[in-house]
């Protein structure tokens, strides 16, 4: 029998502009401080932009403490802006050179220099040693530290990842650098607005101990400062006021960690939050119909996908995983548990790839007569295949397994949920893994940022030995040496057919839309983002 759409709630029971400072009469003394409930703060429990690759890191580090020389543009198109640099230049293919912003100053009062923009591109705080341009997988079993100061093992991979072909940043003189690659790039300028190109103190990691220490109060150039951090606690920024972009506007920043839904709603609603991050559709009406209280939110640059792992013996047959992803019905997942308020995207793309773009790319087409063919192919006797699926780490993450399986079900496909408590026993090889919620996000406007960076030799999937591919390998390397745009789009293209039809690796299931729900009198606006803008261009004091 089919699942209608009326049917599936019942399944969810069975299963850079102008700074705009504060007013002359609006002493330092009274600027405000304010509480945000968070469903997480960071899941590795560091601050470190290279350690904690996360939608929940992204929250708590963007534009608030991390900065880059280009800044994304947080409240706008989500493109490049002048940050740390004033402007920049190519040299060559190869060659980018950056001017960099003078006076600004450090957390520490160290005032930025071409110095630490070299050091936080060295081996010693990304790299590991590790070649450019080697193309290899890079596994962080091969990288466990072997001393308190080391990077965590997994560090050089993301560091590859993002930058796999630096060759080493140049100090040109004191406020002039220069970005060497080992082969040509189109994206140079993209990868410095990604997440983990920002600029760290040198000093303040020099004089620190261990990395544990400084990874807990790392020294940046942001708007507010780590004054307190409590690992799955709370975090507590302050105001740093020699800010090079204007005088912070709060006192105090501090983010609680709240897992439960219904406890950041009852917090918000009692007061004792001045945010409450990550609500799902079917809470917002209650914080709407609360005087002094609303909600924003809009779809942002992240789609969420379940991803798949081929070494587990039943999802070796490609068959089986083209089954499953044709046997999930996206529109009625987002009209179930979205009330609509998102959509099924065009596959792991986004419109601001502009002519990268593929335009008549689809995700794959819900039909539960193919999905139980190729299920009949395989030749498959119905053993489980296991899910493992986090408490509501993403919205609505539960009652979405809850619906997908079913719907697998269908098909002719046991697949077992197997709930776990963190990451670290997601991604555990001690048990046979099967299919994991994840999400994906667009760092940049070029598929490097997310189809290569996440799902290429060095992407999360290939690191962690769930999945691989020779010719989608081949072809990540192709894309990212290429000057040729029309080259690169046909290997995009062909990309996707490999990753999402041939040999899927993963599933897109739909954008993802991020809700917070806050007080009315507090002048502030959302970002399309998982970061929360609280620079002075996005707070009015009242």
């Amino acid at each position: 029998m089919l699942i209608q759409r009326r049917q599936a709630l019942g399944l969810l029971g069975a299963a850079t502009g102008a700074l705009a400072l504060p007013r002359m009469g609006f002493a330092q003394s009274q600027r405000r401080s304010i509480t945000v409930a968070v469903q997480k703060i960071t899941n590795n429990n560091t601050l470190d932009v290279w350690n904690e690759q996360s939608n929940v890191g992204e929250r708590v580090f963007f534009p608030n403490l991390w900065e880059g020389l280009i800044n994304r543009n947080w409240m706008g198109d989500q493109g490049g802006v002048p940050g740390l640099a004033t402007e920049w230049k190519r040299l060559d293919d190869k060659t980018l050179e950056l001017k960099l912003r003078q006076g600004v100053k450090f957390h520490n009062g160290d005032e930025l220099t071409a110095d630490d923009v070299v050091f936080s591109f060295s081996d010693e705080r990304v790299f590991s040693g590790t070649q450019p341009d080697g193309g290899q997988t890079l596994y962080p079993e091969n990288f466990k530290p072997k001393t308190a100061k080391e990077l965590p093992a997994a560090v050089p991979g993301v560091g590859r990842r993002l930058w796999p072909a630096l060759r080493g940043v140049e100090a040109v003189d004191k406020y002039t650098v220069r970005f060497h690659n080992a082969s040509p790039d189109v994206t140079l300028e993209g990868r410095l607005i990604a997440f983990g190109s920002q600029i760290a103190n040198r000093r303040a990691w020099e004089q620190a101990a261990t990395y544990a220490e400084w990874a807990n109060a790392p020294v940046t150039t942001g708007p507010y400062r780590v004054a307190e951090f409590r690992p799955d606690v709370s975090l507590t920024l302050v105001a740093h006021d020699e800010y090079w972009g204007g005088r912070p506007p709060l006192d105090q920043i501090r983010f609680v960690e709240v897992p439960e839904v219904a406890s950041r709603v009852n917090g918000l609603l009692s007061g004792e939050y001045d945010f409450a991050c990550d609500l799902p559709p079917d809470q917002l009406d209650a914080v709407r119909n609360t005087a002094g209280l609303e909600v924003q939110g809009s779809t942002i640059l992240n789609h969420r996908i379940q991803v798949f792992d081929k070494t587990h013996p039943v999802l070796a047959d490609p068959l089986i995983r083209r089954a499953m992803t044709h046997s999930i019905d996206r529109q009625l997942i987002v009209d179930a548990l979205w009330d609509g308020q998102t959509r099924v995207p065009a596959g792991l793309q986004w419109e601001f790839y502009d002519d990268m773009f593929v335009k008549d790319w689809t995700a794959p087409q819900f039909d539960l007569g193919l999905a139980r063919d190729l299920v009949k192919q395989a030749g498959y006797n119905g053993d489980a295949i296991p899910f493992r699926v986090l408490n509501n780490y993403y919205i609505n993450q539960v009652s979405n397994a809850q619906i997908m399986v079913e719907m697998w079900k269908q098909a002719g496909l046991n697949v077992e949920i197997q709930m776990v408590e963190n990451w670290g026993q997601v991604n555990s090889q001690d048990t046979a893994r099967g299919v994991r919620d994840w999400s994906n996000s667009a760092t940049f406007n070029d598929p490097v940022s997310s189809i290569v960076a996440q799902h290429g030799p060095n992407g999360q999937q290939q690191q962690l030995g769930e999945w691989t591919n020779v010719e989608m390998n081949e072809l990540s390397n192709f894309m990212q040496k290429s000057v040729d745009r029309p080259a690169r789009k046909k290997a995009f293209t062909r990309m996707l057919e490999i990753t999402e039809r041939e040999d899927p690796a993963f599933q897109v299931l739909h954008q993802n839309c991020v809700f917070t729900g806050m007080k009315s009198e507090l002048s502030w606006k959302a970002a399309p983002a998982f970061a929360m803008d609280f620079r002075a261009e996005n707070w009015r004091a009242s």
